[in-house]
């Protein structure tokens, strides 16, 4: 089991950027993979970002180019720069590892680009 704490959410403007941050309460070396993952109503769970144990990073075709996930294994805490932000970006950002085969959550962040 891992805790996992977000926090960068919040509301943005067209173009704008946001950083989040995933801070797990163990080492991330003990997980397969770290991932960011975007909720909207009425839809499910959609991986945007992720980072393998070996450091190999993978993203979504919407947010190639804009997204940047990135870990600091020295604090444990997982990164996604988002940036030229679109409305299509709204959503809530979850922060996922991945452990022996089983998902771990965090609670999820709102993110609001407005114009």
């Amino acid at each position: 089991q891992v805790h996992l704490v977000e926090s960068g959410g919040g509301r943005v403007e067209p173009g704008g950027s946001l950083t989040l941050s995933c801070v797990a309460s163990r080492p991330l070396a003990t997980s397969e993979q770290m991932a960011w993952y975007r909720q909207v109503p009425g839809k499910e769970r959609d991986i945007v970002a992720s980072i393998t144990h070996d450091g190999i990073k993978g993203y979504v075709g919407a947010v190639k180019g804009r997204f940047a996930i990135s870990r600091d294994i020295a604090t444990n805490t997982v990164y996604l720069q988002m940036n030229d932000l679109t409305s299509e970006d709204t959503g809530i950002y979850f922060c996922n590892a991945l452990i022996g085969g089983q998902f771990n959550w965090g609670q999820g962040l709102q993110v609001t680009v407005y114009s």
